[in-house]
């Protein structure tokens, strides 16, 4: 008997037509119910999006706070409307995160084991604290010192006009940046307890690290070594952090 023949006779007796159809039947089930809580969570942030827009006069007014008394321009006709739109659709998606969190549970919650999902449960809410933790660091401590050096600096030469554009982007993107980067210490917990990490692992790895905080908070801060010092510092210390929380976790596994 030809090999081709014999391969294609060894793989229907592996597989018959009625567990080929079943498996195609489950597959289709998952991509219907991925689409349906796709489409659900996208929604759920027009919804938050439109909400947003309906208050975005209190949203820019949290936005502007750490501004002080820098007043902004806008130099085109369509620049403030587009800065609106942008910061309702950024506020809507950050204000639906809860349902989008539950939606995503929903979908994985089948595949994971007891265990697994013990892990996941307790993780989730210290995400949710840590990145809030994240936010309000970013927006007490390093916003009004990074606002209040970038636009010091120079002012004797020239007066500063800042467009309501580049401040909305610059503020926007520290608060998520140092929102995610707070959850390191929780992600990093998670990944040893499942076994992925050590915090041995991390601590060899500790200079690179720290050369890489430096580099991150460059590309992610304006450019002036005060924000960026006032960024690193916090990755360093959640790093160690970290690797401490990874030993303890890792302690506890092995008896297990």
């Amino acid at each position: 008997m030809p090999l081709n023949r014999l391969n294609h006779t060894v793989m229907n007796e592996d597989v018959t037509p009625t567990e080929d159809s079943e498996r195609r039947a489950g597959l289709f089930e998952h991509v219907t119910e991925l689409r349906t809580r796709v489409f659900r969570g996208v929604i759920a942030i027009a919804i938050t999006t439109v909400l947003a827009f309906i208050f975005h006069e209190r949203v820019f007014a949290l936005l502007l706070y750490p501004a002080g008394d820098m007043n902004l321009i806008f130099v085109e006709m369509t620049e403030m409307i587009g800065t609106v739109l942008l910061v309702s659709l950024v506020t809507g998606i950050v204000l639906a995160i809860p349902y989008l969190t539950y939606e995503f549970i929903m979908f994985v919650s089948p595949a994971l084991t007891k265990r697994e999902k013990r892990y996941f449960y307790f993780t989730l809410p210290w995400m949710v604290v840590m990145f809030a933790a994240g936010v309000f660091f970013s927006y007490f401590m390093l916003i009004p010192a990074a606002v209040t050096f970038l636009v010091g600096f120079g002012g004797d030469i020239a007066s500063p006009q800042i467009k309501v554009s580049n401040y909305v982007s610059v503020v926007a993107r520290m608060l998520l940046v140092s929102g995610f980067v707070f959850e390191m210490p929780v992600v990093i917990t998670f990944l040893a307890r499942i076994g992925i990490v050590t915090g041995d692992w991390l601590a060899r790895r500790r200079r690179v690290i720290i050369i890489g905080t430096f580099i991150l908070a460059a590309i992610l801060t304006p450019p002036d070594a005060v924000t960026q010092l006032i960024m690193a510092l916090p990755l360093i210390v959640l790093y160690e952090l970290s690797i401490f929380l990874a030993r303890v976790v890792g302690k506890k596994r092995q008896p297990a």
